[in-house]
């Protein structure tokens, strides 16, 4: 009885929790159906509500944002919304902080959280996996000696709360690691290891003798 429900554990247990978790992405996205006037909505054009329909909308929203501000005209009006942003007191600080983090993340040309490394924490007898988000900047690099380096230390099972440390360099080891390897290594506590980097050896031929070559 025992093994049964261990093993009824192990099948429902990661369906469950993926269905919750796509149960909570779609609710939000779907949020945006509020933007639609009432008469268009599903529940009034049909009388029940289309689950999805709305992350569709969300989509398309995303997509039409970023190719009408891909060109000159585009890029004109969200010039012309920052700066009215940016005379609102409370709205300019948020705003502004809200965008560099998004910029840095979301940035092709950006290294933030591209490489999992493995930092001494929170001693130098015990390591955790974090990930590379740069170099410390403003004043605090003033007053660090050294070659320094920012990472992200996340909690686990939740990696979307962390810790931000400026370490040595000479303390992170960088590891031969995805960032999706590792953060499932996070968030199962442990018990998904990734793969082990195994290095090919390439067996190099010996030389042949002149003789040999000549004949």
């Amino acid at each position: 009885m025992r093994k049964y429900f261990i093993t009824g554990l192990l099948i429902l247990v990661p369906l469950a929790i993926t269905v919750w978790v796509l149960n909570l992405v779609i609710g939000t996205l779907d949020q945006s159906l509020l933007l639609v006037p009432q008469r268009f909505r599903p529940n009034s054009l049909f009388g029940f509500d289309i689950p999805g329909l709305g992350t569709i909308l969300t989509i398309l929203i995303v997509f039409l944002t970023g190719l009408l501000t891909n060109n000159l005209v585009g890029n004109y009006v969200v010039k012309l919304w920052e700066k009215l942003l940016q005379r609102i007191p409370i709205v300019n600080s948020l705003y502004s902080s809200v965008k560099q983090v998004s910029d840095t993340l979301f940035s092709s040309s950006g290294n933030a959280f591209r490489k999992a490394v493995l930092v001494p924490y929170p001693h130098q007898n015990s390591w955790t996996i974090a990930f590379l988000t740069g170099v410390p900047g403003g004043d605090a690099a003033n007053h660090l000696v050294g070659d320094y380096v920012s990472v992200y230390v996340p909690t686990t099972p939740n990696p979307t709360s962390g810790f931000f440390l400026m370490m040595k360099r000479s303390d992170v080891v960088e590891l031969d690691m995805s960032v999706d390897a590792a953060l499932k290594y996070i968030v199962s506590m442990g018990v998904v290891a990734p793969a082990e980097v195994v290095a090919v050896t390439v067996p190099v031929p010996a030389p042949v003798p002149v003789s040999a070559a000549k004949e």
